[in-house]
């Protein structure tokens, strides 16, 4: 489903914030993404969305190349960034109707999704509040029943659970896994590392922009816990 080969980014051509990344993530895949402040994360995340321009690799989704294809994959995927960046003078309501526009989502088709996703995050009763009204959380629960209202074929998470109260995240998590037992995708990072480890089939552990470890976490982590793995590998390389 997304393919990363050989990918570079480099800022102002001298800071190399990645260095030649490889991962392969499949249908059904919850991929955690994970290491320190700096690591490259975000700047691989970006790259995946077409957020951020590369010269050196490619990456792939469902096949296609995410700067070739640009419009073809962005229709496949759905993008939710640690920080909601969310136009705050509309309501909850417009602002998923607005999503549900740009992806072609007919008012028959969206409408049972929206209200779906809104009670089981309990956002129903605030749909119609503007924006700018709701709490960090509130902004970040809106934006994932906008990122799940197209039934994207990636789901593509940067932190999504900084923010969340206990209930949101544990809600969350089901979420996810019930999107990926029905065929979806996802790709996310976290610092939770306790969360990583119960939820992902698959890990990779990134430091200074190079991958360190990668694979399913029984074969990642061994006998010992995501952390101890994770801090080892950080304090060794």
């Amino acid at each position: 489903m997304l393919s990363i080969r050989n990918f570079s980014k480099s800022y102002n051509g001298q800071i190399l914030a990645v260095d030649n990344l490889n991962l392969e993530i499949e249908s059904g895949d919850i991929y955690g993404f994970i290491g320190s402040n700096g690591a490259g994360k975000t700047t691989t995340i970006k790259a995946v969305v077409g957020i951020l321009p590369f010269e050196k690799g490619t990456i792939e989704i469902d096949g296609m190349d995410v700067q070739r294809n640009a419009r073809e994959t962005k229709r496949i995927i759905a993008y939710v960034p640690d920080d909601p960046q969310l136009y705050e003078n509309i309501t909850g309501i417009q602002y998923l109707n607005f999503i549900a526009d740009v992806f072609r989502v007919s008012s028959a088709q969206r409408e049972p999704v929206i209200r779906h996703y809104a009670d089981l995050l309990e956002m129903t009763a605030r749909l119609n509040d503007p924006i700018s009204t709701y709490s960090h959380g509130m902004k970040q629960r809106l934006e994932i029943i906008g990122a799940l209202s197209h039934n994207p074929k990636l789901l593509i998470l940067d932190e999504p659970f900084v923010g969340l109260d206990p209930k949101a995240a544990f809600i969350l998590k089901q979420l996810m896994r019930e999107y990926c037992q029905q065929g979806g995708a996802i790709f996310f990072s976290t610092h939770v590392l306790e969360v990583a480890e119960k939820l992902c089939n698959k890990i990779a552990i990134i430091k200074d922009g190079r991958l360190v470890a990668s694979g399913d976490m029984d074969s990642v982590k061994g006998d010992n816990s995501l952390e101890e793995v994770f801090l080892e590998l950080i304090d060794h390389e």
